[in-house]
């Protein structure tokens, strides 16, 4: 089966309405993932439908060469198929111009970062790729084989040209995303490159933003289906739900495409939106994740079928996350946890748990202990959290398989340890956070982990 690409393009998906060869790269995207290409990039080539501009994406793969054999045979065209009950619609995505391999070409890389047609810089490199120690602060050596040395290579290259900054946007789930990566960012620099401090302070901006698309991974069965739809091959397909929400802070520092155009909100403070998404979408993903794996389930859909596992998700949203969060105006935190069943719902969707149950140790925190603190300076309790901290610590021990976290030797050794909660959390635990475990905490979960 042929390829799709700029010369192949097939006659039953919605394709873009603007002449990509005639636009430049605006762009530069670090960890152009799955998620990605379901949501930033999907607003982007909408918004250059929409207004117009010159916003082509270059996506940059820190290791993995998999993306870049996936699209540059495709011309960076691939498909988003949108699932739901009542079927799937296809379009055909034409923002992403390249992707290239940061070791086998970082001085395009460096030409793309220092171009002054070049005006944002996008991340979606995970948690673990800000190379975050424990305590929070930067693992200079982790970083090193990062985005990092790149973006400090282009700042030096910038300054001395007189080209101006860049708006470094974070779109990961990664609490106050963007002031996290200006801290981090300024930790490298200050170890580094201490003479372009202050020249990033003063023509950078590091908006925080809100991202929230459920994408499942992409499997050869999802490749077989939209084949057959399309009459086409393409190797970078990806599913979402018909769902997208954007909210990015209004602090840029040039340019940026209308994505306000085609619903982005563009905000003084994405604070609000943030807590919300983390502590109840993904704070909920995750207890299904390792509560539905303990239950035998493999997909999202399956799990919150479960009566006891749906009535535990909707637990820790209305009683244990949604007190804890300042809701905008207009915001209905009761609606929008009714919303997200509903979503978890999909059965046309195969958001598998395992996925999410990846990088526990780097997505816990801001998704369950800042919600655990929260009600414990107030003198109460989350046993839907406190269940699914059982449930992680079970995964831990290797009840699901081998783990996949960046920290997986220390924290396996503490899931075996006698007192595996103490070892975890708390002053003497490796997870940092304000929640102390008490001894009606310790033992709730150690109830959980005798089930």
């Amino acid at each position: 089966m042929s390829r799709i690409s700029a010369q192949n393009l097939p006659a039953n998906a919605a394709l873009p309405a603007y002449d990509r060869a005639a636009k430049s790269i605006g762009i530069v995207h670090f960890g152009l993932g799955a998620f990605t290409r379901a949501h930033q990039a999907w607003y982007t080539d909408r918004a250059m439908e929409a207004v117009g501009g010159d916003w082509l994406i270059a996506g940059i793969s820190l290791r993995s060469p998999t993306v870049g054999e996936q699209l540059n045979p495709q011309d960076g065209l691939y498909a988003l198929a949108e699932k739901s009950g009542e079927g799937t619609k296809l379009r055909v995505i034409g923002s992403v111009a390249e992707v290239i391999v940061a070791p086998e070409n970082p001085a395009r890389i460096n030409a793309l970062l220092c171009a002054p047609t070049t005006h944002i810089v996008t991340f979606t490199v995970t948690e673990k790729g800000y190379c975050r120690k424990a305590d929070g602060g930067l693992d200079l050596a982790l970083a090193a084989q990062g985005f990092y040395p790149l973006l400090a290579d282009a700042f030096a290259a910038r300054k001395a040209a007189g080209i101006g900054g860049l708006t470094l946007l974070s779109c990961d789930n990664l609490a106050d995303n963007g002031h996290q990566l200006k801290r981090l960012m300024g930790e490298y620099l200050a170890a580094h490159h201490p003479d372009l401090v202050d020249w990033v302070g003063a023509h950078c901006t590091f908006p925080c933003s809100m991202v929230d698309r459920i994408v499942p991974a992409t499997t050869d069965a999802d490749r077989a289906e939209v084949e057959a739809l399309l009459g086409l091959r393409d190797e970078g397909v990806v599913m979402t739900e018909p769902f997208s929400q954007w909210v990015i802070e209004d602090n840029f520092a040039g340019p940026r495409p209308a994505w306000d155009a085609v619903g982005a909100q563009i905000v003084g403070d994405v604070a609000p939106y943030e807590t919300a998404k983390l502590r109840m979408l993904n704070g909920a993903h995750s207890a299904l994740a390792y509560c539905g794996l303990a239950g035998g389930y493999t997909y999202v859909h399956q799990a919150v079928g479960d009566p006891v596992l749906r009535a535990m998700a909707l637990r820790l949203m209305r009683e244990e996350a949604a007190p804890t969060i300042p809701a905008p105006e207009g915001m209905d935190l009761a609606a929008y946890a009714d919303a997200l069943i509903e979503r978890f719902d999909n059965p046309a969707l195969n958001h598998r748990l395992i996925q999410i149950a990846m990088d526990g140790s780097q997505k816990i925190p801001q998704r369950w202990l800042a919600t655990l603190a929260a009600h414990q300076a107030q003198g109460r309790s989350c046993p839907a959290i406190l269940s699914a901290i059982a449930a992680w610590i079970k995964h831990l021990r290797g009840q699901n398989g081998p783990l996949d976290d960046p920290r997986a030797a220390e924290l396996v050794k503490a899931a075996k340890n006698t007192d595996p909660v103490h070892a975890l959390f708390g002053a003497e635990g490796g997870i940092e956070s304000d929640w102390v475990p008490s001894s009606a905490d310790v033992a709730l979960i150690t109830e959980g982990l005798a089930r």
